[in-house]
């Protein structure tokens, strides 16, 4: 199984005055192709400080971090924004849609973003969409969408320009416990079918069944649940 998101001995601390407050203390992770892996832990713990390392948004106090065989260390600026977006699909909790855009141009934006022929972005929108049963309503903005068919057209998104890495930030918690469960068997399904390796932070524990592993975070590393 080909690793796509590699983290080793993660270090990162935060400043609080004069004093310096570890949130996380020699994290390791590997990840592979086609699994799902859920993050849990309480409050406080460096979930989401986690998660930015791990979508090449923050860059740790020391520690190596390797998505899809790119090391990120020694990255500037503009090479880590191509790298997020050709290798990393990001799932926030509220769908985070852009309010005045229709859903296909939800999705056609992220290939115009990456310079990706108009034509191509058109089918592969369709294909998407019509995957994740919502094609029907494509030409519909984001405020008459329900809550699952928001979080569907997120999902549609974060695979538009088929990243390796998929990174899910609380993806059901603005969902009743059948519609929490279909969007991450959607997840599971998309990394599995598409040799995909996806990561989701959640408080969820209706949907741990459906993942490969769980894993908590406390005391600043990772360790199964």
């Amino acid at each position: 199984m080909k690793t796509i998101l590699h983290m080793q001995d993660v270090v990162h601390r935060y400043r609080d005055g004069d004093e310096a407050r570890t949130v996380l203390s020699g994290l390791s992770l590997q990840v592979g192709a086609g699994e799902l892996v859920a993050v849990m832990g309480p409050s406080g713990s460096g979930k989401s400080t986690f998660l930015s390392i791990a979508g090449a948004l923050l860059t740790p106090g020391s520690g190596v971090v390797t998505i899809d065989g790119t090391p990120l260390s020694g990255l500037d600026t503009r090479a880590l924004a191509d790298l997020r977006l050709s290798k990393i699909g990001f799932i926030f909790q509220s769908a985070n849609l852009i309010p005045y855009l229709k859903v296909d141009e939800q999705l056609r934006l992220v290939s115009k973003l990456s310079h990706a022929d108009a034509a191509g972005a058109a089918r592969r929108s369709d294909m998407l969409l019509e995957r994740l049963g919502i094609r029907s309503r494509r030409r519909q903005y984001p405020d008459r969408l329900s809550g699952g068919e928001r979080q569907r057209v997120a999902i549609a998104r974060a695979w538009m320009n088929d990243p390796p890495l998929l990174l899910a930030d609380e993806p059901t918690a603005s969902l009743d416990e059948e519609r929490g469960a279909e969007v991450v068997r959607m997840l599971a399904e998309g990394a599995r079918t598409d040799g995909k390796a996806a990561v989701m932070v959640t408080h969820d524990s209706r949907v741990l069944e459906l993942c490969d592993r769980v894993l908590k975070l406390q005391d600043g590393v990772l360790a199964p649940a």
